[in-house]
């Protein structure tokens, strides 16, 4: 039987500690398969966390995977602009290069580049109904550069609510993306993912996309966020 994953294809590695394969496999049944998010979508995670560690290969081959699960171009499209986001331009314009080889008949867009206004309290407004209570990190923002807090504001609601992802889902990828680099923010998107209605089930998948990238410890720190 050929094996649909290169690491579990490796000789050496069956024959040296077959349980391990045993493991990583169980991990992939979860992700490649439908659950309480889609395969499509879990494939779409793994992709993203291995563009943010610069594994070209492995992002590709993912998003591949994707597109033939029935990922839509939209759907991969809005990639791009949460990762801008969560990682930055670098990020953002590496998983934009891979989008062109897997979705090449993509039309290419013509958009305005007008700017948007930020009402007055807007920004404010919209980080206190998220988070509940104001971050130390974006009152910094309001007390020495206001139009930072702006900034924030509508890159963030461009992220959850302003691409074709639903925003669970969205918040689902920063879950994945932040799990993989072990980062606490995690915990953030969580919250924010089950407010979006994401159950448990849906949270410790989107930790479980990072285990392909960053191993057994991105669970341990994913698992730890969601219980913080």
């Amino acid at each position: 039987m050929s094996e649909p994953n290169p690491l579990v294809a490796v000789g050496r590695l069956r024959r040296d500690a077959p349980k391990t394969v045993a493991g990583f496999r169980r991990w992939r049944t979860i992700i490649d398969t439908d659950g309480a998010v889609p395969a499509r979508i879990k494939r779409l995670f793994v992709a993203c966390a291995a563009t943010v560690k610069g594994y070209e290969e492995m992002a590709l081959r993912e998003l591949q995977a994707a597109r033939d699960e029935g990922l839509a171009e939209a759907e991969a499209g809005a990639a791009v602009a949460i990762l801008s986001s969560v990682r930055g331009e670098g990020a953002a314009l590496r998983f934009h290069g891979l989008f062109g080889k897997v979705y090449p008949d993509a039309a290419e867009i013509e958009a305005t580049n007008e700017d948007i206004l930020v009402e007055p309290g807007a920004a404010e407004a919209n980080f206190l109904h998220y988070f509940g209570t104001m971050p130390p990190s974006l009152g910094k923002l309001f007390e020495v550069k206001p139009l930072g807090a702006d900034a924030y504001y509508l890159m963030r609601e461009g992220t959850l609510s302003g691409t074709a992802l639903e925003p669970v889902h969205a918040e689902l990828l920063l879950v994945t993306v932040l799990a993989a680099d072990y980062s606490e923010w995690a915990s953030v998107h969580m919250k924010g993912a089950r407010k979006a209605g994401a159950s448990e089930e849906a949270v410790a998948e989107a930790v479980i996309c990072a285990v392909p990238t960053a191993g057994l410890s991105a669970w341990v720190i994913g698992a730890t966020a969601m219980d913080a």
